[in-house]
């Protein structure tokens, strides 16, 4: 498929003004899609950055579809890490003449790109683009687990026209559904109505609040490592820190914390796209949300190339097996613990009819703390949880 049909080059002068002395930069490694140059050969690349600009469905923040360049620009001028990153970048999605024709063409291109074992990373634009980065999950015929990283859930009502505060409900209706499990990670109570909570875990959900996360965040890494999409809604981030966003508030996530959960999502294996959203340049001061974006990019970069390569799918070998008797209960709770990265997986029971379907699903990324409460004769949340939905 030629997807330069569904995008436009990029034309970024200040990225090629840094000093000729400065070697190893990003912008001097990725493969831009520039209006001088070919589209970029894809073979042997590992990430690709999509920018989209869009913003029609961007509740209260309209500007944001301005945001890829200036992520861009910030990106292009950091440093690489230990490694020989091989990313290209394929320039910006414009809007199609309907929204619906953004959403096509976004989906189209991430489903692609992961089917050739490309992982997109999506900037700009409002968060209903994650609607059309699940579309691509679609495409594909592949059930996922999606984690938002957001100060709300973006439920939205149910007759509520799609947008970046409703995209979740869309998908949760959404007919064929492949959404296997959410979590929302970093949610602030007094922006979600408490019926909002119980919806959530009526439908065995995972959703954990600010302060849960913040208290421990090595907990977040179990969460993002579940993963087969993440979104970002840069409103989760405290507006000190990341001031370029229509629906930025006072408290939120330090941008530290924001660049340590992307590196746990960068080393997870089973990861496989992630959106950058609601970065919005007319807020911003002096570019810093798009500098923190970059930074945070940086950091799921520098976690790709520091993978194990160890999800439970490989050879059990590498695996320490831990078997847990829990009274009073008849199955036997199964850990693994791997001896590449000391990570751990719960194996939970599936449905013989289901196995096909959910067999990506039913080893669960935990925590020793996890292993811990079993050998407490307990069974830890997370477990059962995935348990209501495979049984």
């Amino acid at each position: 498929m030629d997807l330069s049909l569904y995008l436009e080059p990029l034309e970024l002068p200040e990225i090629n003004s840094v000093s000729e002395t400065a070697k190893h930069r990003l912008g001097d490694m990725i493969r831009s899609y520039l209006v001088k140059d070919e589209f970029p050969e894809l073979s042997d690349v590992d990430i690709a950055i999509i920018g989209v600009i869009e913003d029609r469905k961007a509740v209260n923040n309209e500007g944001c579809a301005h945001a890829p360049d200036y992520i861009r620009n910030s990106l292009y001028k950091l440093f690489r890490g230990d490694n020989s990153p091989r990313i290209a970048d394929l320039g910006n999605i414009r809007q199609g003449h309907t929204i619906n024709d953004t959403y096509f063409a976004v989906s189209t291109i991430i489903s692609e790109l992961i089917k050739n074992k490309i992982i997109p990373v999506i900037i700009g634009g409002g968060q209903d683009l994650t609607y059309a980065n699940y579309g691509a999950y679609e495409n594909l015929g592949q059930v996922v687990n999606i984690v938002g990283i957001d100060s709300v859930f973006d439920l939205g009502k149910t007759d509520q026209e799609l947008n970046s505060q409703s995209y979740l409900n869309k998908i949760i209706l959404h007919q064929p559904n492949f959404l296997f499990n959410y979590t929302n990670i970093g949610y602030q109570s007094y922006f979600v109505d408490a019926e909002a909570i119980n919806l959530m875990k009526n439908l065995y959900f995972d959703v954990y609040r600010l302060g849960m996360v913040r208290h421990n965040l090595e907990d977040a890494e179990p969460l993002v490592r579940n993963a087969d999409m993440i979104t970002v809604d840069v409103s989760a981030i405290r507006q000190s820190d990341a001031p370029g966003n229509g629906n930025a508030s006072p408290n939120g996530f330090y941008g530290e914390e924001m660049c340590q959960i992307m590196r746990y999502a960068g080393i997870s294996d089973k990861l496989s796209s992630i959106g950058f959203y609601e970065v919005n340049p007319k807020f911003d001061n002096n570019h810093q949300t798009s500098h923190l974006v970059a930074q945070m990019i940086w950091y799921f970069i520098d976690g790709f190339y520091n993978r194990k390569n160890d999800h439970p799918y490989k050879d059990k070998r590498d695996y320490v097996k831990y078997t847990v008797s829990i009274k009073d209960n008849k199955d036997k709770l199964i850990f693994y613990k791997s001896k590449k990265s000391d990570r751990w997986w719960m194996d939970v029971p599936v449905k013989t009819t289901y196995k096909n379907i959910y067999e990506r699903h039913h080893l669960v990324p935990c925590s020793y703390s996890d292993y811990q409460t079993a050998c407490g004769d307990d069974i830890p949340d997370r477990w059962w949880q995935a348990y209501q939905k495979l049984m």
